[in-house]
């Protein structure tokens, strides 16, 4: 699309000393912005001012197990798209997804429960895109 872009993320939390992982705002934020660079589905992304379009993606909720082989962890959030210029809303939708983590992913409980919720935020980040992309801007 021919038209500059900024993120906003919200919701999220940092990983607690504990290991209990989590997804920051500013790690949120950062992999919405690469995606977008990366699938060029955006003009620009510009960080710190205004495009023109501002993308807003809250984590609504997150939803971990505490133990398991397997880790399946739930992801919902809010994405928003607005045009700055008039604030039109472009797209507001509930972006839903899923991941699962194996057993032999790592040995490690903690680095299989991080690895499952990166997962379900790639895929959360993919569809939000997805939905983005079809719009006719």
């Amino acid at each position: 699309m021919p038209y500059s872009l900024s993120v906003k993320a919200g919701g999220g939390n940092e990983t607690s000393a504990m290991g209990r992982s989590e997804i920051s705002n500013d790690g949120l934020r950062a992999a919405i912005e690469k995606s977008v660079t990366q699938t060029a589905l955006f003009k620009e992304v510009v960080s710190g001012k205004s495009g023109d379009y501002e993308l807003s993606v809250s984590v609504a909720k997150l939803t971990k197990p505490m133990f398991g082989a397997a880790f399946t962890v739930e992801i919902e959030a809010g994405w928003s798209l607005i045009k700055t210029s008039d604030k039109s809303v472009a797209m507001r939708e509930v972006i839903k997804s899923t991941y699962t983590g194996g057993a032999f992913d790592s040995l490690v409980g903690t680095t299989r429960l991080r690895m499952a919720v990166e997962g379900a935020a790639r895929n959360n980040i993919k569809k939000g895109l997805e939905a983005v992309a079809a719009l006719n801007l």
